[in-house]
């Protein structure tokens, strides 16, 4: 995050536009919408300030007469929007060595703070900024953001401005005022606004509150959730919903450490990855640790890559929640082996190719591979082995003594569907070699079968190492053409 946002306060506070033609008309119209007294300086106002000043507005008048260092004393906020470089500088620095927030329009290099596209249901208030990089795609989220909110979202927003102290001294705890707005704002009432039926939202509000106010404590509740492969863009948006609704969140060693970026902000982070030989908590303790949490009241988010039930345990720990008696939702995440597969352009099954899949693990509770326990094994058929890296030789010998030939298409795809995915390809037999090579790190999985040769034909996707390694691979002699 470049920049830090906030909603400024300048109601009846002196704000200085510099300029007078429609960037300065605008920038004013705004300020004076805020309840700020606007200066507008300029000598000369073109067709848009001159009509600007016909409206009238409260707050807003013209000074016909130049910039000079000094005006922007006592300001609370001062623009430039006069398009003269010269001038646009002298307001910079005027501002700048009294430390008064400036803007300099279209000039971000001159400007202490950035003025976003808004969405206004005032009170409710959506700002939209690409930090200067991108005017155009920010207006163009901001136009799409105006169409999915109804202007019925300022009359709920009301309602609950006007609620809310008589809910704060119902419901003194924190956690259980956010959870009673989520229920309110997720509900009936909010319906009822929404439709135009003021008065029936408020009723539903004040009984909801009636309910809460009953209680002994606000419930605790898990939420078991399958984060995916990795790509934040491929979580379920039950997932998000969740992850924005948890106090707490357990979470393992994820492939994209961006997917906490989406838990909500004030919700404890506590990790519980696991890596070979060393568990963070180990798994009877987290069993117990969720439990433990849920009966304080909170809301527990337990994040697990891929889906939580494959390979993931969560079958483990909902046992737990079940005998404590603890409320749980589980939300299915797509695989690890579904991602990989997709991301590499290794398909899992193919008319032609391989007519089944296997998920496997590749070791066992003693930490060595047993892949034994599971054959025989077909050539027809693909192999996606879990937990693999570590023990790559000792698979890839064991899947040859079981059956399968030495030349058997095999690849290690890591850090899958993340900027950071490398896909290292081979056989039974050259495949180790290749990803110790390669350094790669885990998350990994292990892909064996004969659609492994269809993926440098229906790769799509190419992480930055990936982009990386072809750049380097290049050889700066060759010009094009077949090479020899």
């Amino acid at each position: 995050m470049h920049h830090y946002p906030i909603f400024l306060k300048l109601a009846g506070r002196r704000c200085l536009v510099v300029g007078g033609g429609e960037a300065a008309a605008r920038r004013a119209r705004d300020l004076a919408s805020a309840g700020a007294r606007v200066e507008l300086i300029a000598p000369v106002l073109e067709p848009p300030c001159e009509r600007l000043l016909d409206e009238a507005p409260e707050g807003l008048v013209h000074r016909a007469e130049l910039f000079r260092a000094g005006m922007e004393a006592g300001a609370a906020l001062v623009v430039g929007a006069t398009g003269d470089e010269a001038t646009d500088r002298t307001v910079h620095d005027a501002c700048a060595a009294r430390g008064i927030p400036v803007n300099v329009a279209g000039r971000p290099s001159l400007s202490s703070y950035l003025t976003p596209v808004l969405v206004d249901r005032s009170p409710l208030q959506l700002a939209i900024s690409s930090g200067g990089a991108a005017p155009v795609l920010a207006r163009q989220i901001a136009s799409r953001l105006e169409t999915l909110l109804p202007a019925a979202y300022g009359r709920l927003a009301r309602l609950a401005g006007r609620m809310r102290d008589r809910v704060r001294a119902t419901l003194p705890d924190r956690d259980w005022r956010l959870r009673f707005w989520e229920r309110v704002f997720d509900g009936a009432a909010a319906e009822s606004v929404l439709a135009g039926r003021e008065a029936d939202g408020e009723a539903e509000l004040l009984r909801l509150l009636e309910q809460e106010r009953c209680r002994a404590a606000p419930q605790g509740e898990v939420f078991l959730v399958g984060a995916g492969p990795g790509d934040p863009d491929l979580l379920t948006f039950r997932a998000l919903r969740l992850m924005q609704r948890a106090d707490v969140v357990l979470y393992d060693r994820l492939a994209a450490p961006a997917l906490l970026d989406l838990v909500r902000k004030e919700a404890e982070r506590i990790p519980v990855g696991k890596r070979r030989g060393q568990h963070t908590l180990p798994q009877d303790r987290l069993n117990d640790r969720l439990v433990e949490l849920a009966r304080e009241g909170k809301r527990v988010l337990r994040l697990k890559g891929g889906d939580p039930f494959l390979f993931g345990r969560g079958g483990e720990e909902l046992e737990g929640l079940i005998d404590a008696g603890i409320p749980f939702q589980v939300v299915p995440g797509v695989t690890a082996a579904q991602g990989t597969a997709c991301y590499a352009g290794i398909p899992l099954t193919h008319r032609d190719y391989a007519q089944s899949c296997r998920m496997l693990t590749g070791h066992r509770r003693q930490g060595q591979p047993e892949m034994g326990a599971h054959a025989p094994y077909r050539e027809d058929e693909t192999l996606v082995i879990y937990m693999g890296l570590a023990n790559l030789a000792a698979v890839c010998e064991q899947l040859r003594g079981h059956g399968l030939p030495e030349a058997h298409p095999a690849a290690v795809v890591a850090q899958a569907t993340t900027p950071e995915q490398q896909v290292v390809s081979g056989n039974l037999r050259t495949l180790p070699e290749r990803a110790s090579a390669a350094r790669l790190a885990s998350p990994a999985l292990v892909i064996v079968g004969p659609t492994v040769q269809l993926q440098p034909r229906l790769a799509w996707y190419r992480g930055e190492a990936e982009a990386r390694d072809a750049e380097a691979s290049v050889d700066p002699c060759w010009t094009g053409g077949a090479r020899g």
